[in-house]
């Protein structure tokens, strides 16, 4: 299998959080899927695999598509388990805009990831339902030995999953409104914004930050302010992002135009 070219990432000097600067996105996310990779081949004893946390929109999709390369030059992914953050409330699993069609079009069918081994929260479930699938879902992660290593995208109010401002930082899957922020950011996937809907299923920044590795993307201009006050900011429940400071293995990759505000 062809190895990735080594990156050419410079650490940023005394942030709280350790962060990775790259010139391009695209070499940040080839790393990260080179780390996921080396710990899938890892040894580990017979009847383990690798537990991925997984993210959805545009910021993961290059570490998907270099994963997929992979596959197809001999990584195997087909006894790798998977959660996903999140998924939207009102939405069923073979919805077009759905986080499981997101995941099944970009990296479970053309990776291979075998679906009994692919969990994603249920949105389409009746209201009386979600708490306890929501329990389920902890128990899910549990069982399968917790977490090797959590990708995540930054939202531009601070979120990560759909963890909104004011969750608290030992919070569980959860059902969670989402702002109207929020709901515009995703809205290229819908026919307006008020076709997104306004709750979803989440993991809980507990949940995430029990993750053994916990590796961030935030790329472009657009990010700058968001990267300048999880680096700077207090840390708050305001801010969701924040919690990751005290995290032991959490990195952050950030581009330069995402990092114009730490120069």
């Amino acid at each position: 299998m062809r190895p990735y070219p080594p990156h050419a990432a410079r650490e940023l000097p005394g942030a709280d959080l350790k962060t990775l600067v790259v010139s391009d996105a695209s070499e940040a996310t080839a790393a990260v899927a080179a780390e996921i990779a080396a710990l899938i081949d890892a040894p580990r004893p017979r009847g383990e695999s690798a537990t991925l946390g997984l993210a959805t929109g545009d910021t993961p999709l290059g570490v998907y598509a270099e994963l997929v390369r992979r596959s197809r030059e001999g990584l195997d992914l087909t006894c790798v388990t998977t959660f996903n953050l999140d998924e939207y409330v009102g939405l069923a699993g073979d919805h077009p805009s759905s986080f499981a069609a997101f995941m099944r079009r970009n990296l479970f069918e053309p990776a291979g990831i075998d679906d009994a081994r692919a969990h994603i929260p249920k949105g389409n479930l009746a209201e009386a339902d979600l708490e306890d699938h929501c329990a389920e879902y902890e128990r899910a992660i549990a069982a399968a030995g917790g977490i090797d290593l959590q990708l995540l995208g930054l939202g531009r109010n601070g979120h990560i999953a759909f963890n909104e401002p004011g969750t608290d930082f030992d919070s569980r899957t959860h059902v969670q409104l989402l702002t109207d922020g929020t709901r515009t950011a995703n809205a290229r996937g819908f026919s307006s914004c008020e076709a997104v809907p306004t709750r979803a299923v989440t993991m809980g920044l507990g949940t995430i930050r029990e993750a053994r590795r916990v590796r961030l993307l935030a790329f472009g201009s657009h990010k700058a302010a968001v990267v300048e006050r999880l680096l700077r900011g207090p840390v708050e429940t305001a801010f969701p992002a924040s919690c990751l400071r005290d995290h032991p293995d959490a990195i952050l990759w950030i581009d330069e135009a995402a990092g114009e505000r730490m120069r």
